[in-house]
């Protein structure tokens, strides 16, 4: 009995030891508990950094890769070796790689490697496209299509692309008027190589032509005004009548264009179009004209260089109460910033404003001028003549550095220039200096091809037999050993012969000489010709000679020419038939001419002129 007391008695120590312990424990707790969130005690900062412990990577693992080496896909990754392993840094690297395109799936895992982790991206690559095949076509050429389409040899395969291109053929195909196209697309992997060949299998279909068009809405212009403004037309004896998608959008914008510049500023256009058998349909244009806008007024300020009066005299299309249109204030706007230009306000500028009103149909037009400061040239700069000399190009300017920038003057240099026909276009360019009111003037020149070499032959019932060969420069320059080019000057040199007739001919001339505007050139010729088919009886002609031509600009439209001749012309094998006056002419006569020229010349281009016209007086003794 005492023995189960005194067992009980040590069982109660230990409960009691152990309450007290447990309550301790409840107690530390209570007591972190209440300590501020933000303040952790020094032992609870050392068991939360014991909770998260760090780990190093120790080793990257690459599987799945079939053809891009693993070196290429590490150098994609910011994850290295021996760095800490960080979780936002791997999920960057997963996106790195999908984003290459080179890879259909990209995951990761990791491993316990040697007290660290192993990384491991396991790849799934795209196949690479082997060859891109067609069916056979009857509207376009393989070559066509595969210059358009994403999908190439070489490339990673994707189906995006692929659907992409199916989209572009179709639209391709639609262009043409076959709407009805159809594109399937059949992939094959090869085990070996592990590429995959892509075949693109195109039902074409058949062209949709176009029987009729109706025009609703149009209370304005007749249904014959509207079709004549666009292109796509009906099937008719004259015209195929195919459907051109493409075409019939952009009538849809010229429908608007028209009426826009008819004042109706606010009018819609579209369309639908109805299948009808055999391959045909309707197209139904529909449009809602709106309200015609006439010019209300005009409002004009910033303007001191130039009065009121003289810009409204320069808008020839934008005038009070006449119909309103976008497209003709542009043009009238460029024609006032043309008068500044001309006066050497060279960045003057003109800012519109337009208010509508829907209840009068009126835009009143608020132009601000900005008109800046005068601009002198600097300096003349010429780009883009690798042949033609400088001098040639400035003899023709009619602005030198130091005078003030002129619209005028500059548009008639760029016709001189064309005048040449040494170049394929003509330009100009601004650049700024270190002074705001002096500016270089950049001349751009694209040389065209300026020499020639022609040759050619046939027969006639009085030549009978003849050929001809010809060699000219039209940039001629005899000091330019060994390329004779860039001068300016012309040499031509022409040689014909036949059954009746030998000529020769040499040409030169120096459209600048010494630099001044005088021109002078010679020419030297040789003609034999038997004449006995001409008048029916039988002699021989030969003439040796030339002339020496002067010439003289005396304004910019005005010049004159000087010529003097000298030839010797020999009759002889003369038939017993001639006539008395041709008999006395038989032997060697020496012939002397002298010509002068007077000419106004004010077209536009020497070429294809579209203003101004040419008289010509000549005198010849």
């Amino acid at each position: 009995m005492n023995v189960f007391l005194k067992q009980d008695a040590s069982i109660v120590r230990l409960r009691y030891i152990f309450s007290l312990a447990l309550l301790a424990v409840f107690v530390s707790v209570a007591g972190l508990e209440a300590q501020p969130a933000d303040t952790p005690s020094p032992d609870t900062r050392a068991v939360d950094v014991a909770a998260t412990p760090t780990f190093v990577v120790k080793a990257i693992e690459v599987q799945g890769n079939k053809t891009i080496s693993i070196s290429a896909i590490l150098a994609k990754i910011k994850t290295r070796v021996g760095q800490e392993y960080i979780q936002s840094v791997i999920s960057d690297d997963l996106k790195r790689l999908y984003n290459t395109g080179y890879f259909s799936d990209v995951r990761v895992d990791r491993q316990d490697h040697e007290g660290g982790w192993k990384v491991i991206f396991y790849i799934e690559e795209k196949p690479v496209i082997g060859k891109v095949t067609f069916s056979k076509l009857q509207y376009f050429s393989p070559k066509v299509i595969s210059r358009k389409l994403k999908t190439q040899e070489g490339k990673f395969l994707d189906n995006k692309s692929l659907k992409d291109d199916e989209d572009m053929i179709k639209d391709l195909y639609a262009k043409k008027g076959l709407t009805l196209v159809e594109i399937q697309t059949e992939t094959t992997p090869d085990e070996v190589t592990h590429k995959v060949s892509v075949h693109f299998i195109i039902h074409e279909g058949y062209r949709v032509r176009i029987r009729r068009i109706d025009v609703l809405g149009n209370d304005k212009y007749k249904d014959k005004q509207i079709i004549k403004v666009i292109r796509t037309r009906t099937k008719t004896f004259f015209s195929s009548g195919y459907l051109s998608q493409e075409t019939l959008d952009e009538d849809m914008e010229r429908i608007l264009s028209f009426y826009e510049q008819n004042g109706f500023i606010d009018a819609t256009a579209d369309y639908v179009t109805k299948e009808l058998p055999k391959g045909f349909i309707d197209i139904h244009i529909s449009i809602n004209e709106g309200k015609q806008y006439l010019v209300g007024h005009i409002v004009m300020g910033g303007n001191s260089v130039v009065t009121e009066s003289e810009i409204l005299t320069a808008m020839e299309n934008i005038k009070k109460d006449k119909v309103f249109s976008r497209e003709k204030l542009s043009v009238d706007i460029a024609r006032i910033r043309t008068l500044y230009f001309d006066r050497g306000y060279i960045f003057a500028d003109v800012k519109e404003t337009t208010s509508l009103d829907p209840a009068t149909g009126l835009v009143d037009i608020k132009l601000d001028v900005i008109e800046g400061g005068i601009a002198y040239v600097a300096k003349v700069k010429i780009q883009g003549n690798a042949r033609t000399r400088d001098i040639v190009i400035r003899r023709e300017l009619r602005i030198n550095p130091g005078e003030r920038f002129d619209g005028e003057k500059l548009k008639r240099s760029k016709e001189r220039l064309n005048n040449l026909g040494y170049f394929e276009d003509v330009g100009f360019d601004i650049e700024d200096t270190d002074q705001n009111d002096r500016k270089d003037l950049v001349v751009q020149v694209k040389e065209a091809k300026t020499g020639s070499f022609s040759f050619g032959g046939g027969f006639s019932t009085v030549d009978k037999v003849i050929g001809f060969i010809e060699v000219e420069q039209r940039n001629f320059d005899f000091a330019n050993w060994p390329t004779f080019t860039g001068g300016g000057q012309n040499l031509k040199l022409r040689a014909e012969t036949g059954s009746t007739r030998n000529n020769l001919l040499l040409s030169f001339t120096e459209p600048w000489v010494f630099d001044y505007p005088v021109s002078g050139g010679f020419d030297v010729f040789r003609t034999e010709r038997d004449r006995a088919q001409d008048i029916g009886y039988a002699y021989s002609e030969k003439r040796i000679g030339g002339n020496i031509r002067l010439g003289k600009e005396f304004s910019e439209y005005l010049s004159g020419r000087l010529t003097f001749r000298r030839e010797a012309v020999t009759i002889q094998d003369l038939e017993s038939n001639v006539s008395a006056d041709l008999l006395a002419e038989e032997g060697t006569n020496t012939v002397s001419a002298v010509g002068t020229s007077l000419i106004w010349d004010s077209t536009d281009s020497a070429f294809n002129p579209t203003k101004g016209f040419v008289v010509r007086g000549d005198v010849d003794v």
